[in-house]
């Protein structure tokens, strides 16, 4: 008897873990960050840690039976996400991280400086697309329409907290990543300047 197919499902807080193993095996670009930072953690402290912590009700998680194995995590309100953050999630986790001082940092003092610094996270070119996500799935869960699944239930939820639009980073060479968002009607937003390491992405919640 074939075992039955992941169930896309709400975030519990028993899910912490998972979610943190989740985000740090796909953190370089989709492949495995373990062992890249001083500590595992602090990859899964920026990009999935205070979307737990400040809305765990947009929080979604696919679930294999076993184990939480993809999520989508967000915010329908980036500028009010970024208030909380700095009030709430930074006193959290800013003493487990040496703040960088200097020019020329290394790739851990320019992630521990993207920790600390959310405003990083407001640019006038993505005010239009007030809702913000990060989505990944373990690689052997991959390409079996589970992404698809967990985005629609992520947009049908900020669609209804208000949010028109929403938009996403992803790494300027992550062509496979890319593929999956233009299949997925995300469009590029154009930000001043070009050569970017990260490229926006947007969309409207409408699903």
């Amino acid at each position: 008897m074939s075992p039955a197919p992941p169930t896309v499902r709400a975030y519990r807080d028993s899910d912490l873990a998972d979610v943190y193993d989740v985000c740090v095996r796909t953190g370089a670009a989709g492949a495995d960050a373990r062992g890249r930072y001083s500590s595992d953690a602090l990859i899964s402290d920026v990009f999935a840690g205070p979307y737990l912590h400040l809305e765990p009700d947009l929080a979604v998680v696919l679930d294999d039976g076993e184990r939480v194995v993809g999520y989508v995590l967000g915010t329908a309100d980036t500028a009010r996400f970024v208030e909380a953050y700095r009030e709430r999630w930074i006193p959290r986790v800013a003493h487990r991280y040496e703040e960088p001082e200097r020019a020329g940092r290394t790739a851990e003092e320019e992630l521990v400086a993207t920790l600390l610094r959310p405003e990083r996270m407001l640019r006038a070119e993505l005010t239009g697309y007030p809702a913000h996500l990060h989505i990944d799935l373990l690689p052997a869960h991959q390409g079996a329409g589970h992404g698809r699944r967990l985005m629609g239930a992520f947009l049908r939820a900020v669609a209804g907290a208000g949010a028109p639009a929403v938009h996403l980073g992803v790494a300027t060479g992550n062509t496979r990543a890319r593929t999956f968002y233009d299949r997925l009607g995300f469009h590029e937003i154009p930000l001043p300047g070009g050569g970017q390491d990260t490229t926006y992405l947007g969309r409207s919640t409408s699903w």
